[in-house]
């Protein structure tokens, strides 16, 4: 699962309309106008032709890491209100994915603060998708990563995570 894909089924599963979309972006930092969302939100099905190659088309936009990133802590500021700066600390959020590749990780840890969930309604929320995860599976996947306790947080995770908050949210 790609960025892409990940920002498509947060996005349905929230219900975030396409002008949220673009304010949730301005709020991480990054400037999107709507036919760039638009081509950030096609999916990744429509980028292949029939031989699985890649199409050269105009008509779609990779979300890198940072870019999701930014995504995420503008979604933190769009629901959770803008944070003032203790003394002594940087304006912004440094950017975590500089050395994280793994973005699931990085998706479960931010979507829980930005909806404010506590770790029972996130083990609801799998439980919902019909998964089951044990509270200490649930903490080594918030852990920072490099933690003797971290665990990469796969597709499959990631997926059932959505699929949860997509039948929490929309019923």
């Amino acid at each position: 699962m790609d960025n892409n894909d990940i920002l498509i089924r947060l996005r349905y599963a929230l219900d975030i309309k396409n002008t949220e979309m673009i304010e949730i972006f301005k709020l991480g930092g990054v400037q999107l106008n709507k036919e760039e969302l638009l081509k950030v939100l096609t999916k990744s099905d429509d980028r292949y032709d029939e031989d699985g190659e890649l199409i050269d088309s105009d008509e779609y936009m990779t979300c890198n890491n940072s870019m999701f990133d930014a995504f995420l802590n503008g979604f933190i500021v769009f629901k959770r209100g803008k944070q003032d700066p203790k003394p002594g600390q940087s304006t912004g959020p440094e950017p975590t994915t500089k050395k994280s590749a793994n973005v699931n990780n990085l998706l479960l840890k931010k979507v829980k603060i930005a909806l404010s969930l506590t770790s029972e309604e996130m083990l609801d929320i799998f439980e919902e998708a019909g998964i089951v995860v044990t509270k200490s599976e649930l903490g080594a996947l918030l852990r920072k990563e490099g933690h003797k306790n971290y665990k990469e947080c796969g597709d499959k995770f990631a997926r059932n995570f959505l699929k949860g908050l997509t039948l929490r949210y929309r019923g």
